[in-house]
């Protein structure tokens, strides 16, 4: 079976993937995939929908990991393409906690603009997403479009699986750990305990941090420091 990870960067965030794309390559060595990165332009924001080149992708790969730049990969992670099955879509949800109801809202908006496809509830993050073959048809536009509104590539792939039928994987935000699941909602949990910590939107796990970056190289650090990568 012929695997690959894939992650979406350019010279814009240069200072952030020399940091974590070595881990991500230690991994896909230790796991038996290629390494990828999406870098090409996009019709509309073109980091989040660089994503819909898996298309083309899974015509030569069985199964792909996209797992996003600004993620710091825990040690000693199990091998994802062993606990999703083969023909489920490995996600997390996130409209759970805090994040419920506007998550929940997007949900009906994408369906208002597209039509309703039965879509209630289980809104993913692509952050860490796992697809194989045969889900191919969620990286295309849908009605020759894409959604241009909050959530981009979430809410627009999370419309074509349920579009689709694709059962999804529910993965545990362990998985997929934003500040989300580190409030009070959640009991408040150490993101040291993750297996993938991911500084999506605003992407500090607290205010001690003057920026996302500073968050990501202060946790890469505590986690990798003397390790060759």
């Amino acid at each position: 079976m012929k695997l690959a990870i894939a992650t979406r960067a350019d010279d814009n965030i240069k200072e952030m993937s020399d940091l974590t794309h070595p881990v991500i390559k230690r991994y896909a060595k230790k796991w038996g995939c290629d390494f990828i990165v999406l870098d090409k332009e996009s019709e509309v924001h073109r980091c989040h929908y660089r994503i819909l080149e898996l298309k083309d992708l899974l015509n030569t790969y069985d199964r792909i990991l996209s797992v996003d730049t600004d993620i710091v990969l825990n040690k000693d992670i199990k091998n994802p393409f062993e606990v999703v099955p083969l023909s489920m879509i490995g996600a997390v949800y996130e409209d759970v906690g805090s994040r419920q109801g506007k998550r929940r809202q997007v949900i009906r908006q994408i369906q208002d603009r597209f039509g309703y496809v039965g879509w209630e509830s289980g809104y993913i993050n692509t952050g860490f997403f796992l697809v194989s073959q045969m889900h191919a048809p969620i990286f295309e536009k849908i009605n020759g479009q894409l959604w241009n509104g909050w959530g981009f590539d979430d809410a627009h792939l999370g419309y074509q699986i349920a579009k689709n039928k694709f059962p999804i994987y529910s993965l545990h935000w362990r998985w997929n750990n934003m500040t989300m699941f580190c409030e009070p909602w959640n009991g408040s949990p150490d993101r040291f305990d993750s297996f993938v910590i991911h500084y999506a939107g605003v992407g500090r796990f607290g205010n001690k941090f003057k920026s996302r970056m500073h968050n990501i190289r202060h946790d890469f650090n505590k986690i990798w420091e003397g390790v060759k990568l």
